[in-house]
């Protein structure tokens, strides 16, 4: 368990201290943008293999009992949930987190315009369902409300970084998914990072169904939804 809690701290100052403006601007004007993007990507997936072998070495107490239905909410809202996160990364969005500089919004924000937290969000409440046990509530539990806590953080960061310009986009968009839709204040829209990352997620989500999942983690997704 301590093994875990240090790696999910490690995991938080990561992604919390590049969110200090003085530290990302120092960082981007000594690396340059893409290579700091580059090796935060990459420190990222390190630091995340970690949170997750730390995870599964941890004793398993259990708090529930698993039930078919439960994997079946995980089967829906993980793929949407890696689509969101793809879709936000490639996709020009100047509210959010990207790894594009475009000033004009992308498609995805037509949706939400914090298509990566509500990814991450989407991903780590469906995992939590199925996983009844104290280190998956600690595990996913704490990367929810880690990834709650961002949307205020990128909105004030957003309204600092682009003045007068953050009223007329924000209303383009929402921060609850289809909002701005749903309302009229947009039209939903497809570009080819949206397609680029719904074909990504599909295919991400087929290995995983068709064996990639239990690979890397012991458990069989579609074998979980038969309890």
């Amino acid at each position: 368990m301590t093994n875990l809690l240090i790696a999910l701290g490690a995991f938080f100052a990561l992604h919390s201290v590049p969110a200090i403006p003085p530290v990302r601007a120092g960082a981007i004007a000594m690396l340059g943008r893409r290579t700091y993007l580059g090796l935060y990507s990459l420190v990222s997936v390190l630091v995340l293999a970690w949170v997750f072998q730390a995870a599964l070495a941890t004793d398993y107490i259990p708090l529930w009992e698993p039930a078919g239905w439960q994997a079946k909410v995980t089967l829906v809202t993980a793929p949407i949930g890696v689509f969101l996160v793809l879709a936000g990364l490639v996709s020009a969005n100047p509210l959010s987190i990207t790894m594009r500089q475009d000033v004009s919004p992308g498609a995805i924000t037509t949706v939400t315009r914090h298509p990566v937290l509500w990814g991450f969000l989407f991903w780590s409440l469906g995992h939590l369902v199925p996983n009844g046990d104290l280190r998956s509530l600690i595990l996913f539990g704490g990367l929810a409300l880690f990834t709650v806590s961002g949307f205020a953080l990128l909105d004030r960061r957003a309204r600092k970084r682009l003045g007068g310009r953050f009223a007329q986009m924000a209303r383009a968009s929402s921060l609850v998914p289809f909002a701005a839709v749903l309302s009229g204040r947009n039209r939903l829209r497809v570009d080819a990072s949206l397609l680029l990352s719904a074909l990504t997620a599909a295919a991400i989500t087929g290995w995983l169904l068709l064996g990639g999942h239990a690979l890397l983690f012991g458990a069989d997704p579609l074998l979980a939804t038969t309890f």
